[in-house]
């Protein structure tokens, strides 16, 4: 198996792991609005995700900038950006008292990262087939 494919098994396996956090949030955020969990038991088990979700995905960019995934950098570079913004602002923390009056962009945040993960991990397993059919 060359480099290239596996690093593209690393992006298949990381952006999976990164679609179902996404799922989890928008599964919580969607219990909050129709009142089966409240804000605090919220924001405690959705901040517990939040850094490290921003860690990985961070880390899965710098994998593909120092192996020249040139095109799978330039991708998320975007995004690792906007994660960086929000923790340099002191933004990218769930706040119980301010839930209500955010959720709306919270949730639209979500269903756009929920997408920027989804074609990503369909873009990463093209990739990984690609490179493993031009191995033989």
């Amino acid at each position: 198996m060359s480099a290239e494919a596996m690093v593209f098994l690393f992006g298949v396996i990381i952006g999976a792991a990164l679609l179902f956090v996404k799922v989890f949030f928008v599964i919580l955020i969607s219990d909050l609005e129709v009142d089966y969990i409240n804000p605090i038991e919220l924001c405690n088990k959705l901040n517990q995700f939040v850094l490290p979700e921003m860690c990985v995905h961070a880390f899965l960019s710098f994998i593909f900038l120092i192996s020249g995934q040139w095109i799978a950098t330039a991708w998320n570079l975007p995004l690792v950006a906007y994660n960086a913004n929000k923790v340099m602002n002191g933004k990218h923390m769930f706040d119980a008292t301010e839930i209500f009056r955010t959720l709306g962009q919270h949730k639209k945040e979500c269903f756009i990262k929920l997408g920027f993960y989804l074609l990503s991990f369909f873009y990463y397993l093209y990739r990984m087939i690609l490179a493993l059919v031009n191995d033989n």
